[in-house]
This record gives structure tokens, C-alpha cells and sequence, in this order.
């Protein structure tokens, strides 16, 4: 037995919101509650970024490890199933970054699966070694001590 979808009256199987598979996508976002925008902290001296709250580790742009902390930082997927990530190329020296997810949820019994792009910004800032080496009252010594017997 088949039924009308209550939003564009095609012939359907009955499910629990008696709508069609394109009414659903059409009405459900997905990727609400996904950040579209990020951003992230690098020292262009040591060429290290942030991995919050205080650790800074050296990463290669667009590596798999850049990423990963990328996708760490976006968080609320409880619910959502990440299928695919991707950094789609930009200029090295735009200092952005774009990353583009696939995701999968399911809704009334559908799987939707939509993909985004995640605009990365990258903002410099001098990590804490750095800063130290660059500040004119910095002096680095290794002091010997000796004990004299006898």
C-alpha cells in the first residue's frame, strides 16, 4: 500500500513522517550545529601551529595530522557520522585554509548524507620559545658545577 507525501503528494511507502526521501533532505539540515568557520594559530618562525591549550607541534600544511586536529576542534558529531574529510587546495600564502567533509545522519529511518566545506583561517602568533628567543633579555648558559673533595 502506498501514500501520498504530505509535502509534494508524490506516491511514497509509508514511513513515520510520511514524506518522501527529497521532502526530507529538502527540510532537515544535517550539519546544524557544525562550525563552518575555524580558526587555528601558527608561528612563522619555528613554523609550528597551536594544538589548544598550550602545546605547539610542527605539522605540514595540508598533512593528515593538520587535519585531524582540524577535525578535533570542530567537535559536535555525537549524532553524525563523518563519512570523507579533505583539505581542498588554496594558495600557501592566503593563510586559509578550506576542508571539505562529507557527513551522514539518519532521519526517520533516511539516511542523509550531505557534503560542506569548513573555511580554516590561519592567524600568526609567536609561540612561547619563540617569544623567549626573540626578547633581547634572553640568555641561554649551561653552568657547570664541581665539587672539590679532599
Amino acid at each position: 500500500m502506498k501514500i501520498l507525501c504530505c509535502e509534494c503528494g508524490t506516491l511514497i511507502e509509508p514511513n513515520s513522517a510520511n514524506m518522501c526521501v527529497f521532502c526530507i533532505r529538502k527540510l532537515t539540515d544535517i550539519s546544524e550545529g557544525i562550525k563552518k568557520n575555524l580558526s587555528i594559530y601558527y608561528c612563522k618562525f619555528c613554523q609550528r601551529f597551536l594544538n589548544p591549550p598550550d602545546t605547539w607541534v610542527k605539522y605540514e600544511l595540508e598533512s593528515r595530522e593538520l587535519l585531524t586536529m582540524c577535525l578535533k576542534r570542530l567537535n559536535n558529531f555525537n549524532d553524525i557520522r563523518l563519512v570523507d574529510a579533505k583539505f581542498i587546495w588554496t594558495e600557501p600564502h592566503s593563510y586559509s585554509l578550506v576542508i571539505q567533509i562529507t557527513i551522514q545522519k539518519e532521519v526517520v529511518g533516511v539516511i542523509l548524507e550531505e557534503t560542506m566545506n569548513i573555511d580554516v583561517k590561519i592567524f600568526k602568533q609567536m609561540c612561547t620559545d619563540c617569544h623567549k628567543i626573540e626578547a633581547n633579555d634572553f640568555y641561554r648558559a649551561i653552568v657547570q658545577v664541581r665539587q672539590k673533595t679532599g
